[in-house]
């Protein structure tokens, strides 16, 4: 059903031209010997596996679906995804950004982001699998005791056991303090833990041996509230003493919820009926170990939606240049034919570079920030440490909330480039709007992830963050301000980067009077800063094109075009949101709930 080819030439355009991190990664001991033909050949591979192997699976599975065995409580994943498992493990793909110590292969987080980009442009629904894993590898490798590593992450890292995180509740959701699953003390240490998740991604399957589940719950005479979570590893098999499978524990899949996209995936409600399980962390200090695998889990529904994007536009643009309709209204451009190509068509066009300018963007960013946590976990100057940390956390909810944003626009677009055919099923388009329409729900509303950008990232510390990333915006402009061809990207840039300021400002103040002000600005707020994220990108790419147009590669001339669409087509919907923002709470607020 349709096709799937990995961008490897933009890829390494963003990692060797943009990025330059054969350079930045030299300066990271546990990455410098990471070099061009290292991570060519690691892309070159992904290709290959995600191509052949993942993608031919994509539409069959979200036609089959799961399917759960109400007797044995057990789920039967889509035809071929356990084998392609299998592969995905033989292959050591697991392995690629785990530390070795663990049996990983200690490759660097931005070239497992780049392989990861490929998973999910080859069936997201499958990528879910491990893609959990790996933020269960993380949880437990910054919070687990010495006993629980070495029990669990050689499991997690070579795939031969997946994670999950069990969170929400079906009376609550993102306001966790409600949550009621509780966890009692037993004598040898462990956890007796009962009560019900509901969501909860790859929470049962056939696909591996063993699932582990990071499950949060109260212990007794816990706090009210978030302060009273604590975080449970809670296995579905226990393990033996040498890490082979015990007997079963009582976590059970109750039912496959039924839903609008991937279908591929098995979203489970799980009952926990005095399961076994051991506290990761101290008690009541569960949140902030979560947070970890919620911020990865967040970096990669920014993924899944980038991935999305990618392979819809690919698949419109092979359809654009196929399908004849109509004549241009600018004169015949097909002869022989009778009738042009729809790709001569302006408003086609549009749509396709849409999706095309957010994909490269969005490629841009995320690469950006995946470089920026290699910096944060392994640069020996402890400043420079904190200072990626800072950023990642400021660009964290803008990946989630913008790409996701941005690929439902973008998978939208590329369905309509079909016509009527994008409606209908065997051509592959509609399953992408409806995978695409999840990541803007899951991990995190993208309305909590405004509000943890505007409320949290920048206003508690009056702006720190977001200065530091604005003084990066505003060199590159000073560097480049009197260079007249740069000027049509640098102009606008240096323009969003002073309103983005003043924005910030006049938000702040009127939360001081009104609290409502935050909710009622953050959404369009947090387009507002991704469009300024985009522009310093598109800005430097463009920068790099300009300077190699000539060299005989078009590619480079196609980037130029793409970053003057960005900057003349999609960039100023800024102007818009600006004044949404300004708007204030009153117009949301002032209608009494019963007149609605």
């Amino acid at each position: 059903m349709g096709q799937y080819v990995a961008p490897i030439r933009d890829m390494q355009f963003v990692l060797h031209e943009f990025l330059k991190v054969e350079e930045q990664l030299k300066e990271l001991p546990a990455h410098a010997d990471t070099d061009a033909d290292i991570i060519n050949q690691v892309l070159e591979e992904g290709a290959k596996f995600t191509s052949e192997v993942l993608f031919p699976l994509n539409h069959s599975g979200d036609r089959e679906g799961c399917h759960h065995d109400a007797a044995t409580k057990s789920v039967t994943t889509p035809k071929g995804f356990k084998e392609a498992y299998k592969q995905y493990v033989e292959g050591g793909w697991a392995a690629l950004a785990c530390d070795p110590e663990f049996g990983g292969q200690g490759l660097p987080i931005v070239l497992n982001n780049s392989f990861y980009e490929m998973l999910n442009s080859s069936n997201q629904a499958w990528t879910m699998y491990p893609g959990l894993s790996h933020g269960a590898y993380e949880c437990l490798k910054e919070h687990g005791t010495d006993e629980q590593k070495r029990l669990y992450l050689p499991k997690l890292v070579s795939g031969e056991w997946t994670g999950t995180m069990c969170l929400t509740e079906p009376h609550c959701g993102t306001d966790l303090g409600m949550l009621r699953t509780k966890a009692i003390p037993n004598a040898d240490g462990s956890w007796n833990i009962t009560g019900a998740k509901i969501f909860i991604s790859a929470g049962e399957h056939d696909m591996s041996e063993n699932i582990l589940h990071l499950v949060l719950a109260r212990v007794p005479d816990a706090p009210e509230g978030s302060k009273g979570i604590s975080l449970f590893l809670v296995p579905k098999f226990l393990p033996t003493a040498d890490g082979g499978i015990g007997e079963r524990n009582p976590i059970t899949c109750g039912a496959i919820e039924e839903k609008m996209g991937i279908h591929g995936n098995s979203t489970c409600q799980m009952n926990l009926d005095g399961v076994k399980g051991w506290i990761i962390g101290q008690p009541n200090k569960g949140l902030n170990a979560m947070f970890v695998f919620m911020n990865a889990a967040r970096l990669g529904v920014g993924m899944q939606s980038l991935g999305l994007t990618e392979v819809a536009y690919q698949n419109a643009l092979v359809y654009a240049k196929d399908r004849l309709q109509m004549r241009s209204l600018s004169g015949v451009k097909n002869p022989e034919g009778p009738a042009d190509p729809i790709i001569v068509h302006p408003d086609v066009r549009r749509m396709l570079l849409t999706a095309k300018a957010y994909a490269e963007g969005g490629r841009a960013f995320t690469s950006y920030v995946a470089l920026q946590i290699d910096r944060e976990l392994n640069h020996p100057d402890e400043e420079v440490r904190k200072e990626a940390a800072d950023e990642v956390a400021l660009l964290t909810p803008i990946v989630k909330a913008f790409i996701t944003d941005n690929g439902w626009i973008a998978t939208s677009e590329a369905m309509q480039v079909f016509g009527g055919h994008g409606y209908i099923s065997e051509w592959g388009m509609e399953q992408y709007v409806r995978d695409a329409r999840i990541n803007l729900i899951y991990e995190g509303t993208n309305t909590i992830q405004a509000l943890d950008l505007l409320g949290r990232k920048i206003l508690m510390d009056n702006g720190a963050k977001l200065r530091k990333f604005g003084e990066k915006v505003k060199a590159f402009v000073e560097e480049n301000g009197t260079d007249e061809a740069m000027s049509e990207f640098v102009t606008p840039l240096g323009d969003l980067g002073d309103k983005v300021g003043k924005l910030t400002m006049e938000i702040g103040m009127k939360a001081f009077q009104n609290q409502d002000e935050v909710g009622a600005a953050a959404v369009p707020y947090l387009r507002v800063v991704g469009h300024m994220v985009y522009s310093y990108f598109f800005a430097q790419m463009a920068k790099i094109a300009l300077e190699k147009q000539d060299s005989g590669d078009n590619f480079y001339k196609a980037k130029l075009a793409t970053a003057r669409f960005y900057f003349a087509r999609l960039q100023p919907e800024t102007a818009t949101l600006i004044r949404q923002a300004r708007s204030g709470a009153a117009n949301l607020m002032a209608l009494d709930a019963d007149l609605f």
